[in-house]
């Protein structure tokens, strides 16, 4: 079927100009007490010295103790990031590391579209409703601004892919010159296992120039490759973060499970958003289950999947992926329930539009967990 026009629909006010969004945006240390020492207790000092200079003597019991490394900023560790982890230890990351949202405020992504499936930009704050667990929050910011956007690209480069490559890369390479000039994104390749192709970085050129280095083959490990993604996203820059999954079909190779998979989902702070290139007669359980997958992942975050019927549509299909992510709504608000307990919380927006505007569909993200501290 076809692609609608890639066009967004402008709410105008009555008897005013458009308010919508155009789319092409987007210490010194004291010295010892005198004192009178005998030559031989100066030259077992003198030797201790020297021989090991990595300790230091106390000048009050003379008991020797390491020097201690000097503590990291609080703010260059904030801007480095926790490491990835990778592997079954990742599974048991500390609770503190889940904190997923600011102390005073949450803020969620929403995107609008009409029936067709097209953008609807333009809407106020007053137009939207937020609530968590059942209870209506207070919106206290709202954003409509093509802000920057972390993103993590995670590319199937499985056997079955052979014949999709040069239309995947396509599109991918459409959806990266289309982008926020300040995004930033990391590609992480997969086939039996995910690997690092490209480390964060804005150079889309440099990117491109991997891209075309990559071959298909092997098996399926998709489930890994989205967890992989979901921890490096832990270095992201933006607040915003997002995934694009290219893929052809289901997983048959990674270790981690579904379930732990859509915990880490639940954890995150991260939308995903999918081009699925499923083939029409699945061979296989794993391929036929693998829209669904992808669907409820995405849908859960806030983001969407995108099938494609003809692989010729790919590169159309990214450029609205790189829309959808530059004409969001951010809505901010500070929770009334102001437990740092660590448990799920549900979020709903709703809205109401203008009178005149047909049914319209709200994707954001189902819910977040509350700081454990």
């Amino acid at each position: 079927m076809p692609l609608p026009a890639e066009r967004d629909v402008t709410l105008r006010p009555p008897g005013g100009a458009a308010r919508g969004l155009p789319w092409g945006m987007r210490a010194s240390r004291p010295g010892p007490a005198r004192r009178t020492e005998s030559l031989p207790a100066l030259l077992l000092a003198a030797l201790l010295s020297s021989a090991s200079p990595g300790w230091t003597q106390d000048p009050l019991n003379e008991v020797h103790a390491p020097v201690a490394e000097p503590a990291q900023p609080a703010a260059a560790a904030a801007h480095a990031g926790p490491q990835p982890l990778e592997g079954r230890p990742a599974l048991s990351a500390r609770p503190d590391e889940r904190i997923r949202v600011d102390v005073n405020l949450v803020l969620v992504p929403v995107i609008v579209t009409d029936p067709s499936n097209r953008l609807v930009t333009g809407l106020e704050r007053q137009d939207f409703f937020v609530f968590e667990n059942n209870a209506q929050q207070k919106i206290k910011s709202f954003s409509s601004e093509d802000a920057p956007v972390s993103i993590g690209i995670i590319f199937d480069l499985s056997g079955s892919m052979t014949d999709k490559i040069n239309r995947a890369r396509n599109s991918i390479i459409e959806f990266l010159h289309t982008a926020n000039p300040q995004d930033e994104f990391f590609v992480i390749g997969f086939n039996d296992r995910p690997e690092l192709v490209e480390d964060f970085t804005p150079d889309v050129d440099n990117i491109e120039a991997r891209l075309m280095t990559l071959r298909p083959g092997r098996l399926t490990a998709l489930l890994d490759a989205i967890y992989f993604g979901l921890n490096k996203m832990k270095q992201a820059a933006y607040p915003r973060k997002a995934l694009l999954v290219v893929s052809d079909g289901g997983d048959n190779r990674s270790r981690y499970t579904e379930s732990e998979v859509r915990a880490a989902v639940r954890e995150s702070d991260v939308q995903i958003y999918s081009i699925g290139i499923f083939d029409q007669y699945a061979p296989t359980h794993e391929e036929q289950v693998g829209p669904a997958l992808l669907q409820d992942i995405s849908g859960e975050t806030g983001g969407q999947l995108f099938r494609v019927d003809n692989v010729a549509d790919m590169e159309d299909i990214a450029t609205k992926i790189s829309a959808e992510l530059r004409n969001e709504y951010v809505l901010g608000y500070t929770p009334e329930d102001a437990k740092r307990d660590g448990k799920w919380r549900r979020l709903k927006v709703k809205l109401v539009p203008p009178p005149g505007l047909p049914q319209l569909t709200i994707h954001a993200r189902t819910g977040y967990y509350a700081p454990l501290q």
